[in-house]
């Protein structure tokens, strides 16, 4: 899911709030899209524009809007009248919105497309009879470190409990991806977990703790570039990224496996252009577009053929935006977890960083 968030969050609820009273004029009508920042092809450095290109093609004007987190979007979902016609969850996010019944079933029959989606990525745990989601971009977690700062080769995420790198070591300010490290090295299945799981992974965490400079988000990106900082746990088509900015980092897919992790598009119940709606997802379904998109963002692309459309070769061959088959069979996926045990876990981390 891209982190890079470009626009302040109160300015994109204004945004969002007026793209609602203003009418686009348009005979073909409009999208409103409710999506992560900087997450489409946007025409600079000489890439697609592919949202320009969905409403040349179509006629329809697409609205749209950022949010930096799953919760938010699910916030917005659960408490708003907002009436957002196409969204990107995350793999746990997809299997709450279907829980609660905030996400309305596809007409696969209006998604032609969706038939390339690669057999990995289809009847995943959080939709698996393939009725609410179409993937679109996936990636796992990681961490990157500087060469000119840490000695040998680190392959495990012990490196980030590291004595001898005290202050220099960053963590994720996100809870269930801090916790999901922990979790791993606990030999806990981060994917579901209860109190006591939590319990032991907070445990881990607070032996980290004195080590660290600081817990980021985007941050990372400004530490690790510059040469701020000596490691730290980020999401992989982001280190890729990384590694191409700054030739001493050396980015890593951690011999426990990690995190894999999906974005799919989805049509909320309080859609009010449900036709646009599977118009705009089975465009940017198709193998040329999600190629594009693809290589903006540095994740990886679930439609077949896309990955062989894409013009960087160096970004394909990578193995941390493209991780091989065997790396993902050690991997996981984040569910959907009860609220009494997400509290939990928030004000465990909350106590942590306090």
């Amino acid at each position: 899911m891209k982190r890079i968030i470009s626009i302040i969050l109160s300015l994109t609820l204004i945004a969002g709030l007026a793209v609602f009273a203003t009418s686009c004029g348009d005979d073909a009508g409009e999208v409103n899209v409710y999506a992560w920042g900087d997450y489409f092809a946007e025409g600079s450095e000489g890439y697609r524009d592919t949202i320009s290109e969905f409403e040349e093609e179509t006629g329809i004007a697409v609205n749209l809007t950022t949010y930096e987190t799953n919760e938010q979007l699910y916030e917005i979902l659960s408490s708003t009248n907002s009436a957002y016609d196409v969204i990107f969850p995350s793999d746990y996010m997809v299997e709450k919105l279907i829980k609660d019944k905030l996400i309305q079933k596809l007409d696969y029959s209006k998604i032609p497309n969706s038939k390339k989606i690669l057999p990995r990525f289809k009847k995943m745990q959080y939709d698996p009879k393939n009725e609410y989601t179409v993937p679109y971009l996936w990636n796992v977690t990681g961490f990157v470190y500087n060469k000119t700062m840490v000695k040998g080769n680190p392959d495990s995420w012990e490196a980030l409990w590291d004595k001898s790198l005290k202050g220099k070591i960053l963590q994720f300010d996100n809870n269930r991806d801090a916790y999901a490290i922990a979790m791993q090295l606990c030999g806990i299945d981060p994917s579901t977990f209860t109190k006591a799981d939590i319990d032991k992974a907070t445990k881990k965490l607070k032996e980290q703790k004195p080590l660290l400079k600081k817990y980021v988000m985007d941050q990372v990106f400004n530490e690790m570039q510059k040469n701020q900082s000596a490691i730290a746990p980020y999401y992989a088509g982001d280190i890729y990224m990384m590694t191409t900015r700054n030739s001493d980092l050396v980015g890593v897919l951690p011999k426990e496996g990690s995190n894999l992790f999906v974005d799919s598009m989805c049509i909320p119940k309080i859609s009010e252009n449900t036709d646009n709606a599977h118009k705009f997802i089975d465009f940017m379904t198709r193998a040329d577009v999600s190629a594009a998109n693809s290589e903006y963002d540095t994740y990886a692309s679930p439609v077949k053929g896309a990955k062989e459309l894409i013009k960087d070769k160096k970004l394909t061959s990578s193995e941390l935006v493209y991780p091989p088959e065997d790396y993902l069979e050690k991997c996981y996926t984040f569910r959907d977890i009860d609220d009494k045990t997400y509290s939990y876990l928030k004000e465990q981390f909350l106590d942590l960083k306090s």
